[in-house]
């Protein structure tokens, strides 16, 4: 395929691991990938640039996905648009349809079901179909599932490395935000940040974290909840690699 003939895709995303892991899982369409990490960034892109389609997480630093998605329409109404959240409930996904996207997307998710949902927009021959993860205990679940991973990424151990560097780079950020945010009292930037390191925790294969950040958005006043995800954050950070 002539470069030429690959659909370019902007892809919005301000937490860095999900950037790239999803950057990665597109470019293997084929396709180029124009990232931005916020709506502002976004709409500069958008302006400049004709995309054959649109790949828009549902909250950004500035604003939403809906927000991003209502304003690019107003001068490119036809093209596709797929959301991307770590929020799995039916509401937010029936008012992520409702204000023009096609599909959404909820992480974490395997590369191969980021392809799909891309090719079936674009009409483009599907190879591969999604893998589904498994779901595992907290207490049971490893530190680092590499096969999980593995899953997430169609096999590429160079990508799984590099993401999971990046990760665990942010990973101190993440866990002193998440801390501050709670002992403030601060839910909203709470929820914010679990919702962006659960999605990553995914990506990766950081499965106990995952799972432990997936408790504590269902309890988020639970004290026992947060010194659980505290212990768990550095456990991950020690056996990194």
């Amino acid at each position: 395929m002539k470069n030429s003939q690959v659909p370019r895709v902007l892809l919005v995303e301000d937490d860095p691991t999900s950037r790239a892991f999803l950057t990665a899982a597109v470019e293997a369409v084929p396709a180029q990938v124009d990232g931005a990490d916020s709506l502002a960034a976004a709409m500069a892109l958008g302006a400049s640039t004709d995309y054959q389609l649109w790949l828009f997480d549902a909250h950004l630093p500035d604003g939403s996905g809906s927000e991003l998605l209502e304003r690019l329409r107003r001068s490119h109404p036809a093209t596709p648009a797929l959301a991307h959240t770590a929020t799995g409930e039916s509401e937010v996904r029936d008012r992520l349809i409702a204000s023009g996207f096609c599909e959404v997307l909820v992480k974490p998710l395997p590369a191969a079901a980021v392809r799909g949902a891309i090719r079936r927009l674009l009409g483009l021959p599907e190879p591969d179909a999604p893998a589904s993860a498994c779901a595992a205990d907290a207490d049971t679940a490893p530190v680092w599932d590499d096969e999980s991973a593995a899953r997430a990424l169609n096999g590429n151990r160079a990508h799984i490395l590099t993401l999971r560097g990046l990760f665990v780079q942010e990973l101190p950020n993440a866990r002193r935000s998440i801390l501050a945010a709670a002992q403030l009292g601060n839910l909203d930037a709470l929820r914010g940040e679990l919702h962006k390191l659960r999605a990553s925790c995914g990506f990766v294969g950081a499965a106990r974290l995952g799972q432990t950040v997936q408790a504590l958005q269902a309890q988020l006043d639970s004290a026992e909840g947060l010194a659980r995800f505290d212990q768990v954050a550095r456990e991950t950070i020690e056996l990194a690699g």
